[in-house]
């Protein structure tokens, strides 16, 4: 068995699960490498990452570098003496980081590599349609998600599935495979399966602005599956024009309904209680939605105080 020094590096809630996993498990976690500090929110107050929060509670030593490759860092790094590194939900590591620890560097990722590698696979295994994704432990390269495989669990993804609902099913799934990884290389009965680059891959690169807007042509699956795949961050969003006035409206939660229609394409169909879109094949039923300056609220709430014309339309 060997005697392992656990360096650990995250930021978000998805990386705490995995931290806090190991810390139950009581493996000795000598130090903590998170984000700085960044101000957030109207009052641009500085604003911890909740990998440190979590850190500090423990009493977890924590480094904050702005760059990997400075010498103080890398200096603060070897004194830690970390014979393995866990890395979750952090950035690229140049390979003086990565190449320091005996038993290596380790990455969990929220997807069934070699597939959707990248920045966001929770939302594009949903936008894309998906029916299961899973977690992936694998040694670190010099390349983005391409090291060698060590362990991966997969699960279905569900008609209802959100990339909300999504993210906390990987986030716990994927701590109970960081600590099966662990303890295969403590026992030193660790294997490994090289990636094979196929043709046809699916990657998941980072998500802008313009990924969220909402394409209504698309066919009703391709859109309800572009919204939950976004929801309830970063969200989709789409124009809603009504007489004179535009607004941009964040769209969390939608139903589909098939059917035969002449509407056009974009058309608002509304109530007093709901709203739905016209598309190809049917209608989008908006649920729960955002308007500007506005927190999100369900349709039917928004609908009792706005005034809608009846030509409106979402594009």
């Amino acid at each position: 068995m060997k005697d392992l020094r656990i360096l650990f590096m995250g930021t978000p809630d998805f990386a705490v699960a995995t931290l806090e996993r190991l810390v139950e498990c009581d493996h000795t976690i000598v130090g903590v490498i998170t984000a700085p500090d960044r101000p957030a929110g109207r009052g641009r107050k500085l604003q911890q990452s909740a990998v440190k929060t979590y850190a500090l509670k423990k009493g977890l030593p924590v480094l904050q570098p702005t760059n990997l490759k400075n010498e103080d860092f890398l200096t603060a790094l070897a004194e830690l003496r970390a014979n393995l590194q866990i890395v979750v939900a952090f950035r690229m590591l140049p390979k003086v980081v990565w190449n320091m620890p005996e038993y290596g560097t380790f990455n969990l990722h929220a997807s069934l590599l070699p597939n959707y590698r990248g920045a966001a696979p929770i939302n594009w295994v949903l936008i894309n349609g998906e029916k299961e994704t899973g977690v992936t432990t694998f040694f670190i390269d010099d390349k983005i998600d391409t090291g060698e495989i060590i362990l991966q669990e997969r699960t279905p993804i569900a008609e209802h599935d959100t990339a909300g609902t999504l993210h906390d099913r990987l986030m716990v799934m994927g701590s109970n495979l960081v600590a099966q990884t662990v303890r295969q290389i403590a026992d030193g009965t660790v294997t490994t399966v090289r990636q094979t680059d196929t043709e046809g891959l699916k990657t998941a690169y980072k998500i802008h602005k313009e990924t969220c807007a909402i394409n209504w042509s698309k066919s009703i699956d391709a859109i309800y599956d572009h919204i939950r795949g976004l929801s309830p961050y970063p969200a989709a969003w789409s124009t809603l024009t009504t007489g004179d006035t535009q607004l941009s409206v964040k769209i969390y939660a939608v139903t589909k309904e098939r059917e035969t229609h002449q509407h056009v394409i974009g058309t608002v169909v509304f109530d007093k209680k709901e709203l739905k879109v016209a598309v190809k094949g049917g209608f989008i039923s908006i649920l729960e939605m955002q308007l500007p300056g506005k927190r999100r609220m369900k349709t039917s709430d928004i609908l009792n105080g706005l005034k809608l014309e009846k030509k409106a339309f979402l594009s």
